[in-house]
This record gives C-alpha cells, structure tokens and sequence, in this order.
C-alpha cells in the first residue's frame, strides 16, 4: 500500500505545478457557469412551477459542477496513460513489482484531486457572493453538506474506476481517441453534465439513475443543492458504492484478459 501512496503523492505533486493552466480553466470554467445559468433562466422566466428544481438549486448546481469539473469529468482523463498504452511504454510498467490497475487508478485519482484543488476554490467564492438566485447557496444543514462529502468522494471513486475502464479498453484498439470520444459524450449526458438528470422525462430518468454515470456528478451535486435527500439520497448513495465495487471488478478482469495478449513491436 505505500507504494501505491507514494505513486499518489508523486503524481499530485506533479500536476500542482500547471498554475496558469488552472488559472486559464478558472476563467473558462466561470465564464461557461454564468453563461449556463442565464440560458437556464430564461426558461425559468416562462412558467418556474413547471420545473423539478428550483432556481437557485439549479445555479448551485451549476457553480458546484464548474468548481469540480477536473474531479468528476470524465472528460478529464489522464492523457499519459493513453500515450504509455499507444506507444507500446506499457510493458516497462507492467515489468515493475507493482499491481498495474492500483498504480494507474492513484494515478488518476491524484490527477483528478490536483485540478480540483488548483480550480475550485476561487469559482466557489465568487459563486457564493453573486446575488441571489444567481449564486452558490449554502447547503440545508450541516448534515446534508457532510453527506455531500462522502457522496463527492464516492463520485470521484466511481468516475476513476470507470476511466480505468477506458483505459483498459485501448488496449483492444489501434487508436484511444474513438474510445475516449464515446465514453466522454455519452457520460456527460447520463451523468448530468449538460442538463441535470431531474429534467429529463420520468421514465428515461428512472434508468440513467441506474447507471454508473448518475453516480458521479449527479448524485454530489443534487445532494449539495438539497435536491436529493431522505431515503431517496441513502439509495444513491448506496448505488454510488454499488458501482465503485463493479467497476473495479470489471477494471480488473479486462485487465487480466488485456495483459495476456498484449503486443508490442510483434514482440
């Protein structure tokens, strides 16, 4: 287990130094939140009771969604795994003492929580000083925002293992970017990311929360907003771990079935 820690440390080090880049996703990520929200008022300005969210959980959401956009995307996946599995580097790694789906997942995971951390602050601090409904509310109660925690920890363990997924997967492929394209698209849909899942019709929304991809921004974000609570979080938040088991297994038997047959230079 230490290695694999000390894997994660590296890694998280690393990716602290892109400060301009961070800086450059701020303003990005800023710029796309407000332009969200106003797109999502002007509908609300027709007939608001005809919405399942309110207004200010729906900016919430949104503000919540920018601020954790390099932790939750999928989007947001390591480019250096791509390349070692492409260029065949692959088999340096899988020579070295160590578990390659743990060293690749901590990877990740320290990939992922580096953005966060670098982008998220100052996007949540400028949210919560716009005027209302505009802004970032505070959540319900102090219990809601500590299952937000977990649920945001448990999104971010289900978004990794699902990456693995896709990473594993190029190893079947002559090129990752076909791979990468589907996953990417079709998550950000079924996750929440272009419109939040209570706004899609009943009974498809009662599927995609099956999903894995409801389990990464959805459920988070809806619980900060006040959104999903009762028993009706507790179920997510049990689908949430559902799905961090399942797609790790799946990681895993891939893996074992992709090393097996594994090519490089017709070696």
């Amino acid at each position: 287990m230490k290695k694999y820690i000390s894997f994660f440390r590296l890694r998280f080090a690393m990716n602290l130094q892109y400060r301009v880049a961070a800086l450059a996703g701020i303003v990005c990520q800023f710029a796309w939140g407000g332009m969200a929200i106003l797109a999502f008022y002007a509908f609300y300005e027709t007939d608001p009771a005809s919405f399942p969210m309110d207004f200010q959980a729906t900016a919430s959401y949104i503000w919540m969604q920018q601020a954790f956009l390099g932790l939750l995307s999928v989007g947001a996946m390591d480019n250096s795994i791509f390349n070692t599995i492409q260029t065949g580097d692959v088999v340096y790694e899988v020579c070295r003492p160590v578990d390659l789906y743990a060293m690749w997942f901590s990877h990740s995971a320290a990939t992922r929580i580096a953005r966060a951390l670098l982008r998220c602050v100052p996007p949540l601090i400028i949210a919560a000083f716009l005027p209302k409904p505009f802004g970032l509310m505070a959540p319900p109660s102090l219990m809601a925002f500590l299952l937000f925690l977990v649920a945001l920890c448990l999104a971010l363990l289900v978004t990794t293992s699902f990456c693995m997924v896709v990473y594993i997967l190029t190893f079947y492929t002559i090129s990752y970017r076909g791979v990468r394209m589907v996953a990417v698209s079709l998550s950000d849909f079924l996750m929440g990311g272009i419109v939040p899942l209570p706004f899609f019709p009943e009974g498809f929304r009662q599927f995609a929360e099956l999903l894995p991809f409801s389990c990464m921004e959805n459920v988070p974000l809806r619980v900060y907003s006040g959104d999903l609570d009762g028993p009706e979080m507790a179920r997510a938040i049990l689908l949430q771990i559902f799905w961090v088991f399942a797609l790790v297994l799946i990681g895993k038997v891939l893996e074992q079935k992709a090393l097996k047959r594994v090519v490089v230079q017709g070696g």
